[in-house]
């Protein structure tokens, strides 16, 4: 179980404030502190460990300052009330400090916690004289309103972290969906949605620039016959090989994706007929060689001036496809027009 000690210095660390850069929004408040009050010395202070870190500071050119020398570590033993100290010379608990008896020669303190929404303590919102002197009604409520805005500055920045983090999280989880929505669950390939797209932007660059595209259409032969066989446990197993080693055995620029139930496509830009069929070869036979016994049969299409539209480029490579199958399986085909 964490000590009160433990809690308190868990919750500092939630708003993530320690040596940070100073910030227009707490150096006002001190400022606003030092002017009403009427004191060469104000600072936003946040009791760490084994130290009192500034945030802010009015009159005094340190950052921190040991704990054990700190007037914020009394000040923070009393969260419910300002805690005074009208001369340090006179006090028996501060005379002796260094910070008393050596600069800045402290007579007068005098802080406010600084206390978060969960009842922590935080820190201290405390103006510092090196004259002996007291504040006012006025002033001592001035103090507290000032330390109340400390602590909801560190609120607004914390809720904008939480807003932050959940809009991160949330593009996150945005970006996985899509990437779902792309994606085909067995095979990891990419599915038939991003298929259509990435084809009628490669068709469009194609004719654009009047560069080579081809397409190939793979079908896994009898492969009803092989989930008859080994059962469709099996059959998906085959699949997802199939589509490993279509991957990795085309180049990084081919986008090869799943097509429909045993269907494979490889869009291959830039790739002219002759390149195309050396591909679609490589993979027919590669895919003979797999221990599951299983051929594909190939159908390669080629973009010509006689195919309108993307869908035109499917068909021509569906029907050498076809062709592959009624002439024997296990063999590439081209589409001749």
């Amino acid at each position: 179980m964490l000590s009160d000690e433990e809690k308190r210095l868990a919750a500092l660390r939630i708003y993530h404030v320690l040596d940070t850069a100073p910030e227009d929004r707490f150096d006002g408040l001190a400022k606003l502190a030092s002017y009403i009050c009427d004191t060469p010395v104000a600072l936003v202070s946040f009791v760490d460990k084994d130290r009192l870190w500034f945030k802010a500071r009015v009159g005094l050119e340190i950052s921190e300052v040991s704990r054990d020398r700190s007037f914020c570590e009394h000040a923070i033993n009393q969260p419910d009330s300002l805690f005074m100290v009208p001369d340090a010379t006179q006090d028996a608990r501060f005379s002796a400090n260094p910070l008393v008896t050596s600069a800045p020669y402290i007579r007068f303190y005098a802080g406010v916690p600084l206390v978060s929404p969960e009842h922590q303590l935080l820190g201290t919102l405390c103006v510092i004289d090196t004259v002996p002197r007291e504040l006012n009604l006025p002033q001592q409520e001035a103090l507290r309103t000032l330390a109340y805005q400390v602590v909801t500055q560190l609120e607004i920045q914390r809720k904008v972290e939480k807003l932050e983090e959940s809009d991160e999280n949330l593009q996150k989880t945005l970006i996985q969906l899509q990437a779902l929505s792309v994606t085909d669950p067995l095979t990891g390939l990419k599915n038939r949605r991003a298929f259509e797209e990435r084809l009628n932007e490669e068709f469009s660059r194609a004719q654009r620039y009047d560069t080579p595209l081809s397409f190939l259409l793979l079908d896994v032969d009898r492969f009803k016959q092989f989930n008859d066989t080994f059962g469709h446990l099996a059959g998906d197993e085959l699949l997802q090989s199939l589509a490993r080693l279509l991957e990795e055995k085309n180049r990084i620029e081919d986008f090869v994706a799943r097509y429909g139930g045993e269907e494979f496509a490889i869009i291959m830009p830039n790739t002219d007929l002759e390149s195309a069929l050396i591909t679609a070869e490589r993979c027919r036979s590669e895919i003979e060689q797999l221990p599951h016994q299983i051929t594909m049969s190939i159908g390669v299409s080629t973009l010509s001036t006689t195919m309108p539209n993307p869908t035109a480029l499917v068909a021509a490579a569906d029907v050498a496809l076809y062709d592959a199958k009624d002439n024997g399986r296990n063999r590439v085909e081209v589409y001749t027009g």
